[in-house]
């Protein structure tokens, strides 16, 4: 009937085989012992790159905010400038602001009209025509 095969081991593959088997018990138990510290590891590092980047984010925020002030404080120092610059220009005309000087103002202001074409033509008194009513002529109203 059924024989058992013959299994004659010798007593040296034995300890090899409980050595593997102890070997392996061994590291299997370092793993469970090293992945739980090296997640909490990782997860520290984590935390601690969130940490630095959130700072030098808040650094980047603070320059910014220093170099707005300082642009501010310069175009502060910019409008004070002119301001004093028209003062004199105005002490010069005798104090008063005369229809000439309010002309040239005028003017100056149609400088900064981008790609707009100004024509000034002369009149009787000196002012410029305004065609405000140009426009409603040739939409056809």
């Amino acid at each position: 009937m059924y024989q058992t095969p013959n299994t004659n081991l010798s007593p040296k593959i034995g300890r090899y085989i409980v050595m593997g088997v102890v070997g392996l018990l061994i590291f299997f138990g370092g793993l469970a012992v090293v992945i739980p510290w090296y997640n909490v590891w990782s997860q520290e590092m984590e935390g601690k790159a969130e940490f630095a980047k959130a700072e030098q984010n808040r650094k980047i925020k603070i320059e910014e905010a220093k170099a707005n002030l300082e642009a501010e404080k310069l175009n502060a120092q910019a409008e004070i400038e002119r301001a004093k610059g028209a003062a004199e220009a105005i002490r010069i005309e005798n104090g008063s602001l005369t229809p000439t000087y309010i002309q040239y103002l005028w003017v100056r202001q149609q400088s900064d009209l981008s790609n707009k074409t100004v024509i000034y033509v002369p009149t009787e008194s000196n002012l410029p025509i305004l065609e405000a009513s140009r426009l409603e002529t040739l939409d056809g109203k």
